[in-house]
C-alpha cells in the first residue's frame, strides 16, 4: 500500500477550519438561546449593563446569563468592558439579532439548530436504515416556521410577492377564489384575506395543530372570507383562480402528485405562485451559495428525512430551479417564470400557468 504524503500546510489550515466549525456551531446554539430567551431584545435597549442588570431586564437567572455572555463575548457578538464589568450589544449586531429587525433577524434561523439536535440520533439511525424520520419527531417545527416566515409575510407578501404576478393585485381586489397548500399555521392566508376582503381564501394543511392555530388567528382577526381544512394537497377538490405554496413543495412525500393536483384544480386563466428555495439542482452551482451548508443540513435533518419516512420522493431542501421547472412542466404548466424579491436571499418565486 502506497503512503500518501500529507501537505502539512493544507492539513494545518483544515485543522484551523475545523476549530472554526466547532466554535461557530456552539455559537449558533448560543444565538438561538439568546433569541428565544429575549436576551438580544433586552440588551438592544439597554445601556452598557452588568450581567445582573441584563438578567433582571430579561427576567432570567443571572448565573446562566453570565455564562451565555461569556460565549457571546468571545464569539464576537457582544462587547465587554472589563473596567466596569459591563456588556453591550452593538447596534450593528442588533440589526441582525433582534425581533425589531423584522425579516433581517437571522437569530430566528439559529433556532433550527436546537431542533435538529433533538433528532440527531434518529437521523443517524436513518442513515443506516434509509427509513427517514417522521414529522411527529419535530413538535416545534410549525412554531419555528411560523415565526421565521411571519414577519416576511407581514412586510412583503401583499406589496412585494403578490405583485410578482402581473395583474394579480387587481384580481384579488375585485374578488377571486384562492387556495394556499401546506399553509401551516395559516398566517400567509390570513394576511391575504385581511388585505383583500373581496376574495375568498382557503388554507389546506396535513397538521391538525397547524389548522387549529390558523383558525384561531382568523377568528381573532374577524376574517369572514377565509377557511382552513386538514387535508392532503395531492387530493385537491374544487377550482381556484390562484393557488399558492410557500416553502412546502420540496417537503412533500408526493410532490409530483401534488403538482399534478394543483394543475388540475387551477382555473383556465388561473396562476400557481410557488415560493421555494433559491438554489441549483447541480451541486457545483451551490458552492458559493451564502446558505449552502445550512440548506443541505436542513435537508438531511428535516426536509428529505420526513419525506422519506412517509415513503416519499425525498426531494430535500436543495431540489433546485432546474428540477422545479421540469416538475412544473410535467404537471402541465406550459408557462413558468422565476422571480425574486429584493433582499430575499433564500427564496425564488415561480409564477406558473397552463
Amino acid at each position: 500500500m502506497s503512503v500518501v504524503e500529507l501537505d502539512a500546510a493544507k492539513q494545518e489550515a483544515f485543522a484551523g477550519r475545523m476549530i472554526e466549525v466547532v466554535n461557530d456551531a456552539c455559537l449558533g446554539l448560543m444565538v438561538s438561546l439568546g433569541h428565544e430567551a429575549g436576551l438580544f431584545d433586552a440588551m438592544s435597549v439597554l445601556p452598557p449593563a452588568t450581567s445582573a442588570e441584563i438578567a433582571r431586564a430579561a427576567g432570567l437567572s443571572e448565573r446562566y446569563v453570565r455564562e451565555w455572555l461569556g460565549a457571546t463575548v468571545v464569539g464576537g457578538i457582544v462587547d465587554y468592558r472589563p473596567a466596569d464589568g459591563t456588556y453591550v450589544l452593538p447596534p450593528e449586531h442588533a440589526a441582525s439579532l433582534t425581533r425589531a429587525a423584522g425579516p433581517d433577524n437571522l437569530a430566528r434561523i439559529a433556532q433550527n439548530l436546537g431542533m435538529m439536535g433533538e433528532v440527531e440520533q434518529r437521523v443517524l439511525a436513518a442513515f443506516r436504515t434509509g427509513a427517514g424520520v417522521p414529522y411527529s419527531a419535530y413538535p416545534r417545527f410549525q412554531a419555528l416556521q411560523a415565526e421565521e416566515s411571519g414577519q416576511v409575510y407581514d412586510l412583503a407578501l401583499v406589496d412585494g410577492i403578490v405583485p410578482l404576478v402581473t395583474g394579480l393585485t387587481e384580481r384579488l381586489q375585485h374578488g377571486i377564489d384562492a387556495l394556499d397548500i401546506g399553509c401551516g399555521q395559516g398566517h400567509a392566508v390570513n394576511v391575504l384575506a385581511a388585505a383583500f376582503p373581496a376574495s375568498r381564501f382557503r388554507g389546506l394543511d396535513a397538521s391538525e395543530q397547524g389548522i387549529a392555530a390558523a383558525r384561531a388567528e382568523a377568528a381573532g382577526l374577524g376574517l369572514p372570507n377565509v377557511e382552513f381544512e386538514v387535508g392532503d394537497c395531492a387530493a385537491l377538490t374544487g377550482s381556484y383562480d390562484l393557488i399558492t405554496a410557500f416553502d412546502v413543495i420540496h417537503d412533500l412525500a408526493r410532490p409530483t402528485a401534488a403538482l399534478a393536483a394543483i394543475s388540475g384544480a387551477l382555473a383556465e386563466d388561473g396562476v400557481f405562485l410557488m415560493g421555494d428555495i433559491a438554489a441549483s439542482s447541480r451541486l457545483e452551482e451551490n458552492l458559493d451559495h451564502p446558505l449552502g451548508p445550512a440548506l443541505y443540513t436542513f435537508s438531511v435533518f428535516y426536509c428529505m428525512s420526513v419525506s422519506l419516512s412517509e415513503g416519499g420522493e425525498g426531494l430535500g431542501t436543495v431540489w433546485g430551479e432546474q428540477t422545479a421547472r421540469r416538475m412544473l412542466a410535467e404537471a402541465g404548466f406550459g408557462r413558468v417564470e422565476a422571480e425574486r424579491v429584493e433582499g430575499d436571499i433564500l427564496n425564488v418565486y415561480y409564477v406558473a400557468r397552463h
